[in-house]
Parts: C-alpha cells; sequence; structure tokens
C-alpha cells in the first residue's frame, strides 16, 4: 500500500478580511495530521462580490499576496503542502478565481477556474490554464474548483493526464454536489477532496448559502470522511495510492483504456 495522507479545512471566512482568513484556516489545519489540506475556494476573500472596485481590491499576486506568503511560510514550517482558493490578479486587469498549491518551497501551481458559476461571469475571467497534474511527494494531484464539478470532462482529463486525487476547493449551493463528486470519484478511480465553506454570505451583491458537508472520497466512491453542514473543523485521511493507480474495475475490465474516444470526438467539440 502506498499510503499518502490528506485533509481539509471547513469554516466561514469573513468578505474582505484576508488576513484573519488565512489566520483561521492555518490555525484549523494546524493540528491536523497530513501531507496536503485542502481550503475552500476565494478563502481569502470571500465570495459575494458587489462591483468591480471590490474584485480588483481583494485581487492578489499569486506569488507574493496574502494567500502565497501566508501558505508559504506554513507550508515551509509544517513541512507539507497547502491548496487554497483566491482572486488572483492577472495581467490587463483581468481578475481570476483560482486556487494555488503550494509547498515547503513556496508557490508550484496555480490553477485557474475553467467554469464560471452565475455572478462570477461578472467579476471573474474564464481560466486559461490547461489541466495539469502536480507532485506532492508521492501523490499526483490536479485540481478543480466548486462548480467544475459539473463538468465530468474536466475530471476525466485530470484522471488521463495520471491524477492520484483531484482538490477541489469549493464554495458549493447545490446540496447534490458532493453526490457528484462521488461519481467522479468512481468514474475515474481515484480520491477526490472537496473543501467546502459554510454559512451564508449576504451582502450588496447577493445572499448566498453554503452547504459544508467538506469530504474525502475514494477510488470507489464511498465517503471516507465528511463533515457536517455547519461545522467548523479540519478532517484528514489515508489515501492508498496504489487503488487510485489501478484503474480495473475487474481484473479483465479496465476502465481508461477501454474508453474509446474516437467515437466521442464529434460530440466532444
Amino acid at each position: 500500500m502506498t499510503s499518502f495522507r490528506v485533509g481539509f479545512v471547513q469554516g466561514r471566512p469573513r468578505f474582505g478580511e484576508a488576513a484573519f482568513n488565512l489566520e483561521l484556516g492555518l490555525a484549523l489545519a494546524l493540528d491536523l495530521d497530513a501531507h496536503l489540506v485542502v481550503l475552500p475556494e476565494l478563502w481569502s476573500s470571500g465570495y459575494v462580490f458587489s462591483s468591480h472596485a471590490e474584485v480588483a481590491a481583494l485581487a492578489e499576486d499569486p506569488q507574493r499576496g496574502p494567500t502565497a506568503r501566508a501558505l508559504s511560510a506554513a507550508a515551509k514550517r509544517e513541512k507539507r503542502h497547502y491548496i487554497a482558493g483566491f482572486p488572483e490578479a492577472g495581467r490587463g486587469g483581468r481578475v481570476y478565481n483560482s486556487a494555488m498549491l503550494v509547498g515547503p518551497s513556496g508557490v508550484k501551481a496555480v490553477y485557474r477556474k475553467l467554469h464560471l458559476f452565475e455572478r462570477e461571469q461578472e467579476w471573474f475571467t474564464p481560466g486559461d490554464l490547461p489541466l495539469a497534474v502536480h507532485k506532492v511527494g508521492p501523490a499526483k494531484v490536479g485540481m478543480l474548483i466548486c462548480f467544475d464539478w459539473r463538468f465530468p470532462e474536466a475530471a476525466r482529463v485530470l484522471a488521463l493526464e495520471g491524477a492520484d486525487v483531484i482538490a477541489h476547493p469549493s464554495n458549493l449551493v447545490f446540496p447534490n454536489a458532493q453526490e457528484a463528486m462521488r461519481v467522479r470519484a468512481l468514474e475515474n478511480r481515484l480520491y477526490t477532496i472537496t473543501a467546502n465553506r459554510t454559512g451564508t454570505e449576504k451582502r450588496p451583491g447577493g445572499t448566498v448559502p453554503f452547504t459544508g458537508r467538506s469530504q474525502i472520497v475514494d477510488p470507489k466512491g464511498e465517503v471516507i470522511v465528511r463533515a457536517g453542514k455547519t461545522e467548523t473543523g479540519a478532517h484528514a485521511a489515508d489515501v492508498d495510492l496504489a487503488m487510485a493507480r489501478d484503474k480495473r474495475l475487474t481484473a479483465i475490465t479496465p476502465i481508461l483504456s477501454n474508453r474509446r474516444p474516437r467515437f466521442y470526438r464529434r460530440l466532444m467539440r
């Protein structure tokens, strides 16, 4: 068994209070026994924006912003990796809904959310970076963000790239999203870590309730650990990388190599 330990943080950030939110997230994670810890989507900023001025004011440099600095210091001190959501300041005034992977040596990768939901389409530019898998110790980890769960192609691409684990920072609002992530794990035979937030964020830009229930799911689609709907806390579990790399449904029925992509191409454009 090739073992690797992963965890998530679940809680309620305060809108626009990056220092408080990052301190809270890292405090919740501090005693967690895990090689990789995932925090929710837009953890540093909060979710319900009310103007482009707010978005611009809270957007961060992906290498030198508050999220990068806080996570890099924690990762170096704790000798592990973090993934967390943040609003990324891009070129030409663009802002992306992004997640960063940070290790003891600093920021290793950034993923920009491909599929924007509701008013996110007003505030953010759609992601323009390819889906990619990154080495985290012995594991291969890919990233998706929240509403990406509705698009099975994204998880499948990461599986085909060799992902053992999909980290899924989220601000989920649909009550069936967690169950859909069980399907993403099942159909690709890999682990998924959904780190969701809690509470209701009420601002001039709208009122949005979140569903909590962060979870870690195994390649059989079984939930290993799941937080409550309103719980503030952190959980971890061991993942068996050998299980994630065995893509056989049965001894003679492989999943990925049984695909017949030449029959899919016409419909997948």
